[in-house]
């Protein structure tokens, strides 16, 4: 293992000289809010490493280098955890990155495929797993750990080289750099505080509820980045929907809600809730936040959707693509119900081309769906 700033120096430098490197990390962050991490793990054609980021006095500003090397492709799989982390620590967004778990949806591997999976596809060869739950903070690691955490990075090389062939092949390369500007987006990863609200699955009815859930959520982002602890080790999320519909303005107020535990209202967490809800409710009312209005659905909507499912089946098993990867739920019902105005991620770009004009064709009645010869197939209807 690497633990010192000169070893990782001389590595980043080697690594650099290669067209593509694969990396990997291991954290933990099960009692914080920002990952502790643990170990990295990089590999080119000709070099493997693994780092030890917890060694006393090494410094990651070469590896942090290396991120930031326009000339190197950086190969993770399922990349978002780990640009987490590099973004958090080195204020920086690894670029050019190759995201093999989207690049396998583009591929036609299935939706959300793992990569002992893709392994197993590719390279024919089973993984070890066996190392998964380990306390990656834990030292010495023994040699089947670190073992199993270059086998990360080392087989992915080979699955990078496949996929990317196959992506050149079908001419889809393309399709994967829009997928890739997210998760190059700075956005991506640096949510503002006033914006935690949208990570919250609830629905509200009034614009004021929605007022205060948004001062409620911001406050615990704040608190929980400060303590660095998880964000429901501060306020849960159901305790967030209960004090936007209840608008406690006082600490007993507060202390008679269900989702809130006995005493806790008259501590300095309490105190700040209560004053994050009176600030809320203080706004006027012409800055209250305005609620989505769910458009009514036209009549046969619903069937609409159906058939489009159908559809996406039919697109996604002939051109070799995850379904998930063209369109959810969620876009088929917009555009059963809104067409051509439909502000879904599949009524653009590659996408459209392959789905968005083939279902906006269906909803019209250009295309019938029949079964012939055991399977279900469509037809172009003449106008």
């Amino acid at each position: 293992m690497i633990v010192t700033t000169r070893e990782l120096e001389a590595a980043c430098e080697t690594l650099a000289q290669s067209d593509f490197i694969t990396i990997d990390t291991e954290f933990l962050r099960e009692t914080t809010f920002w990952p502790e991490l643990c170990l990295i793990q990089m590999a080119s054609p000709d070099l493997e490493v693994i780092v030890d980021p917890l060694a006393s006095g090494l410094d990651l500003a070469p590896f942090f280098t290396l991120m930031a090397n326009g000339n190197v492709t950086k190969v993770f799989h399922a990349a978002r955890q780990d640009i987490e982390i590099i973004f958090h620590l080195g204020n920086l967004i690894p670029h050019p990155i190759f995201d093999t778990q989207v690049a396998a949806m583009v591929c036609g591997f299935g939706d959300s495929v793992s990569y002992d999976q893709l392994v197993q596809k590719v390279k024919n060869i089973p993984i070890d797993k066996s190392s998964r739950f380990t306390d990656w903070s834990h030292r010495p690691l023994s040699e089947k750990q670190l073992d199993y955490a270059l086998a990360d990075v080392t087989h992915l090389r080979d699955v990078y080289l496949k996929l990317k062939a196959e992506l050149e092949r079908e001419g889809r390369a393309d399709w994967l750099k829009e997928e890739m500007a997210i998760l190059e987006s700075r956005e991506t990863y640096d949510l503002h505080p006033d914006d935690a609200w949208q990570r919250l699955k609830m629905r509200l009815r009034k614009p004021q509820e929605l007022m205060v859930m948004k001062s409620i959520a911001a406050w615990r982002e704040r608190e929980a980045r400060a303590r660095n602890v998880p964000r429901a080790r501060v306020l849960k999320d159901d305790a967030i929907f209960e004090i936007a519909q209840q608008q406690p303005k006082t600490s007993d107020a507060l202390g008679r809600l269900r989702t809130i535990p006995k005493g806790w209202e008259r501590s300095s967490a309490g105190s700040a809730i209560v004053d994050a809800v009176n600030a809320a409710l203080a706004i006027p009312k012409a800055e209250w936040p305005k609620l989505e209005r769910h458009q009514q659905a036209p009549e046969g909507a619903a069937s609409a959707v159906e058939l489009l499912k159908v559809l996406l089946r039919l697109i996604s098993e002939k051109h070799g693509v995850a379904a998930k990867m063209i369109a959810n739920s969620d876009d088929l019902e917009k555009i059963a119900t809104e067409g051509e105005n439909a502000d879904v991620a599949a009524m653009r770009g590659w996408r459209r081309e392959l789905f968005g004009d083939q279902a906006l064709k269906m909803i019209a009645g250009g295309i019938a769906l029949r079964f012939a010869g055991k399977k279900i197939e469509t037809v172009d209807i003449s106008p």
